[in-house]
């Protein structure tokens, strides 16, 4: 796992607690799951909520942009769907089997002293899948997911994929004339959603997992989400690569 130290003082000063990512931090983008998931997010877009084919890849990441995930951007600009089918629909059809057992991460890990907790923006069923696939399930105190953050975001209504244009939402927030128009009086709507990078995510997972921030080093291959992190006190370490659409 390439990182790049961010906050220099680090190794002098005493810490209780690692937060890591899960995505492209705990696994190398290089294995190539990231790409599935950018994929099976599009034909979500596609086939569940009847976004135009052409519209999809430009959407996607203006979305994951703004919001940090494209389910919490979907959910900003109006779009109605169950958050557990996104997840089923994204993650249920990944092909897992692309990662591989890290003993040498395995083994670092088990040697550490100290507490040890996963903060992802995916589902509790994705981070399971991917732990177990590395060899890491023991490795954690907890997992802090979606649903720990989300618990209340039940029972929204899917799109019908049968349903006339009429039928279909229309009071949708205009994101792309948004970007086109970056001085103009328009404000980007707030997403129901708790994730990375806001600081209401952070926020919970101190109080949830009972974190000192000043006490925690944060790893996590967003500048984004590092950034928030160190506004609030953590420690950050950059997992070095290149990040995707998720």
């Amino acid at each position: 796992m390439e990182y790049k130290n961010e906050n220099k003082q680090v190794s002098n000063q005493k810490y209780d607690c690692l937060l890591f990512d899960l995505d492209d931090t705990i696994y190398p983008l290089t294995s190539g799951l990231s790409k599935e998931v950018t994929k099976n997010i599009q034909e979500y877009m596609l086939q569940k909520l009847c976004i135009e084919e052409a519209k999809v890849p430009e959407l996607c990441v203006s979305l994951y942009k703004f919001y940090g995930t494209t389910l919490a951007g979907l959910r900003a600009i109006g779009y109605q769907f169950d958050c557990d089918d996104f997840h089923s629909y994204v993650h249920g059809r990944l092909p897992y089997m692309m990662l591989k057992p890290d003993p040498v991460l395995r083994n670092l890990l088990l040697s550490l002293p100290i507490r040890k907790v996963i903060f992802t923006n995916a589902d509790k069923t994705h981070a399971a899948r991917v732990l177990s696939r590395l060899g890491l399930e023991d490795c954690f105190e907890r997992i802090i997911s979606f649903e720990t953050l989300n618990s209340t975001d039940k029972g929204t209504v899917l799109v019908d994929q049968d349903a006339s244009e009429s039928e279909r939402p229309t009071e949708l927030f205009d994101i792309d004339d948004y970007c086109s128009r970056p001085n103009a009086d328009l404000e980007l709507p707030r997403t129901p959603v708790v994730c990375k990078p806001f600081e209401e995510a952070f926020e919970q997972v101190f109080k949830i997992a009972n974190i000192n921030p000043r006490k925690t080093i944060f790893f996590d291959d967003s500048i984004r989400n590092l950034e928030t992190g160190k506004r609030l006190g953590l420690h950050t370490v950059w997992v070095s690569q290149a990040a995707d659409v998720a």
